[in-house]
Parts: C-alpha cells; sequence; structure tokens
C-alpha cells in the first residue's frame, strides 16, 4: 500500500487525493493543513462577505465523502521535509513517513512595508478565517480603506460597503487594474463602484497607518492628508508559499518548480496550485496563476503522476469568470494592457489571487465594442486565430469564445471583418460558432468546465 502525504488543503490538494484514489483504490492519502477551516470554496468567501451566501454552502463534500477517498485530515503546520528519508516533519513533533509527496501550499497575501501594517484592523483577504475576522472587525467600523488592485480589492471594497462600512478605494494610478483592462473597461468599473457609494482616490498612497492602542484610526496619505478609518484591506499581491521547499533542497524560483508532469526536482515530490511555477511549450520560463480551475486540473495531473500513470499538464488558456463593480466578466487568454505603456500596475507588486501571469502578456491587433452601456466585448486578433478575449456585461459569448480560443479556430477568413471600422463583432462571432457544432464537444477528459 503506497503511502501519499498532500500538504494543502485547497482545490490542488483535494483534486490530487480524488485522483490518488480513483487510480490506486488501496492507497493511504493523507492531507496535512495549517487551515483550521480545511477545504472550502475559496471563490465563494466574497459572496460569503457580502451575505449572499451562508458559510455551509462554502463547504461542498462531508465527511463520509472524504472516508470514501480513504482520505485522513490533519489540521497541524509542516516543520519540515527530509526528502532523503521519505519523511514529513509535523509542528507537534511527529514524523510521517511517505512514498509521494504533494506540495500545494498555496500563496499568501504580500504586505507593504507602509508604517502601522502591523495594526488590529489592517486585514488581507486570503482565507476564511481573515473573511471572520474582517467580519468581526466590520461591527465596530465606521470607515474602511481598500489598498490595492485586481479582483481581490473590489472583494474587499463590495465587501466592506455591505457590511457597513463608508469605503474608501485608493488606486495608486489614473484607473482601476490597467495591466488587464483597457481604459473603457476600468471606467465602467469606477463608474458603477461611484453609484455604489464607494469613494475613488485616484494617484493616492498611503504614508502611513495611524493607530490607537494598537489599533486603525487612520491613514495618512503622502500629501499629508489624514482620513479617519477603523478597518484596512490590503490587496497588493500575493507570493507563493515556497519556503518549505525552498528548505527541503528543492529547485524554486518565483514558486516551485515544475516539469509538465507537475514534478519536482525530487521525483517523488509533486507540487500544484498557487505555488506552483508550472510550464507550457509557449511558456518554457514557467507561469504563476492564481485560478481555481488551473489549480484543480494542476492537482488532477499531479494526482495521475504520484499514482503512477504517466500523465502531461495539457495547461488550457488562462479562463476566469468574475464580478467586478457587479458586472460578469470573463477573462480569456491574453488581454494585457499595462505593459503598452512600458509599466506595470503600480497597485500590485505580483500576481494577485484570481490572476494569471498569461493574461499580462500584450498581444497587437485588438477591437472591441461597447453596447447597451455596460456590456463590453474586447478581442485579440493574431494572425490566424483570436488569442484573447474579455467580455463585461453580456455573457453570451463567453462558452463560444473559450472554445474558439483553446481550440485555436483558424478565423483567417473572419479576420478583414473583424478588424474592420463597422464590424459588428457579436454577429461574426455567433456565425462562426453556429458554423462549427463540433465545438460543443469537450476538449481533453482534463480540461476544466466552460461555464
Amino acid at each position: 500500500m503506497r503511502r501519499y502525504i498532500i500538504i494543502g488543503s485547497g482545490a490542488a490538494g483535494l483534486s490530487a487525493a480524488e485522483a490518488i484514489c480513483g487510480r490506486d483504490p488501496q492507497a493511504s492519502i493523507q492531507i496535512i493543513t495549517d487551515d483550521p477551516y480545511g477545504y472550502y470554496s475559496r471563490p465563494g468567501l466574497a459572496y460569503y462577505l457580502a451575505g449572499e451566501v451562508p458559510q455551509d454552502a462554502l463547504y461542498p463534500y462531508t465527511e463520509a465523502y472524504y472516508r470514501s477517498l480513504h482520505l485522513h485530515i490533519l489540521k497541524e503546520g509542516v516543520s519540515r521535509i527530509n526528502p532523503a528519508e521519505h519523511t514529513v516533519h509535523l509542528s507537534g513533533g511527529r514524523i510521517l513517513p511517505y512514498d509521494r509527496l504533494l506540495i500545494a501550499t498555496g500563496a499568501t497575501a504580500s504586505l507593504p512595508d507602509t508604517p502601522g501594517v502591523k495594526l488590529e484592523g489592517v486585514v488581507t483577504f486570503d482565507s476564511m478565517l481573515d473573511t471572520l475576522h474582517i467580519m468581526k472587525l466590520a461591527k465596530r467600523a465606521s470607515a474602511a480603506v481598500v489598498i490595492g488592485g485586481g479582483i481581490t480589492a473590489l472583494e474587499l471594497v463590495e465587501g466592506f460597503k455591505i457590511q457597513g462600512a463608508r469605503t474608501h478605494y485608493f488606486l495608486r494610478g489614473d484607473r482601476y487594474w490597467s495591466n488587464v483592462l483597457d481604459e473603457t473597461e476600468s471606467r465602467m468599473v469606477e463608474d458603477r463602484l461611484k453609484e455604489d457609494g464607494i469613494i475613488l482616490h485616484f494617484h493616492a498612497r498611503a504614508a502611513e497607518i495611524v493607530g490607537k492602542k494598537n489599533k486603525v484610526e487612520a491613514v495618512r496619505t503622502e500629501d499629508g492628508a489624514l482620513l479617519p478609518c477603523q478597518l484596512v484591506g490590503i490587496a497588493i499581491g500575493i507570493r507563493p508559499r515556497k519556503e518549505l521547499a525552498q528548505v527541503s533542497g528543492l529547485a524554486v524560483k518565483r514558486g516551485i518548480l515544475v516539469n509538465d508532469h507537475q514534478m519536482t526536482s525530487n521525483p517523488d515530490i509533486f507540487s500544484a496550485g498557487d505555488v506552483a511555477q508550472v510550464i507550457d511549450p509557449l511558456h518554457p520560463d514557467g507561469l504563476l496563476e492564481s485560478l481555481w480551475n488551473p489549480a484543480q486540473l494542476q492537482g488532477t495531473v499531479a494526482g495521475l503522476n504520484m499514482a503512477g500513470l504517466t500523465t502531461p499538464l495539457c495547461r488550457p488558456m488562462a479562463v476566469n469568470v468574475t464580478r467586478l463593480a457587479g458586472l460578469v466578466t470573463t477573462i480569456i487568454g491574453q488581454v494585457g494592457e499595462g505593459e503598452v505603456k512600458g509599466k506595470q500596475d503600480s497597485d500590485t507588486n505580483s500576481i494577485m489571487r484570481g490572476d494569471s501571469e498569461e493574461w499580462e502578456e500584450v498581444p497587437n491587433a485588438v477591437v472591441a465594442e461597447t453596447h447597451g452601456g455596460h456590456n463590453r466585448l474586447r478581442l485579440y486578433i493574431g494572425d490566424r486565430t483570436i488569442i484573447g478575449a474579455l467580455l463585461m456585461g453580456d455573457q453570451s459569448l463567453s462558452r463560444p469564445l473559450q472554445n474558439m480560443i483553446e481550440r485555436q479556430i483558424d478565423i483567417r477568413d473572419l479576420r478583414s471583418r473583424m478588424l474592420g471600422p463597422d464590424a459588428r463583432l457579436k454577429e461574426i462571432i455567433l456565425d462562426c460558432w453556429n458554423s462549427l457544432p463540433y465545438l460543443r464537444a469537450p476538449k481533453n477528459p482534463y480540461a476544466p468546465k466552460i461555464a
């Protein structure tokens, strides 16, 4: 009976356990996690904070399901790994042997070096523990400030507002999420935030978080203004939790380096999820992603390989469906905007939750149309294929575009129409989609389901 240990209870860890059990039903599988809440839906935390779903809805699996996987969950920290002896050392002193090991430790929020960042009332939004802490602090908060960019910053902005705090949003640049959104899309989001009563501060930088009796009472800006508040949310990016791998002698760069089978530099140790720096043919130096579906896919591939079924990662295009100020938004493939100006988004210092480094790549030809006020379609078109898309509001083209981009459908016959000055993009895409019925079949069994 082969012994498997999985460090981390997120999407990658549980997907690996499911894959191992399916391939090796007699396996002994242990998940070790320092998260007291175990496995839950990380994307669902924003909906819980906003009061849209109850806490119980974030736990999709029962204890009976875990037992069916022959899975034992240990809620304890790991102090070190000894690859030579195939052992994992727990913080409580126990030593566990393994035959195959998966490191799926995820990522943690980055913090700036701003004075006062350690005060009570300064929060990040990584986990269930963070969410419950925010909800507790919000009960006494009449005003809040959010610092950062991307999806997580808006989750905090909207969550603070729902919790009853007058919410200020600090943007260091001149618009929201300039690495991924174009100016029209940024303004659409900003306008809706203003309509909801959010106070936007452009070119705003926090010089100090001011406290009294170790609690937040204000934010001082670089121009000297003092903004009273009791809650400060930080969302400037995340960093992979690679320290355990690093001290164990595994190869790391920005994350834990893995090959196309999710194997690390040690043949009996694998890695998946936010902590893994994955490769594919188009990105030989590796990519970091913080998306739920890729984490599940990487975990599945890691689990299959750990159980002896040689399976390469067939990495799909980066796709995420999210909400930005209430606008359902789908981001697919290469849609980058910020590097056009020769700089990165000033509101973040690294990859963010719900983000993929692939999005930041800037293609050449771009076409876009806005209709109905809050509906936006932006396409990036290569010589032969569509290589990226962003849909905001109307999602009727979401599934067609995900399939067309992932399958690299040849659009040379349509390219001139798409790039024309009066192009009706939605009509062109639907015509193409309806002419290719085979696109409705899934491409491969390990690809994430298309919403």
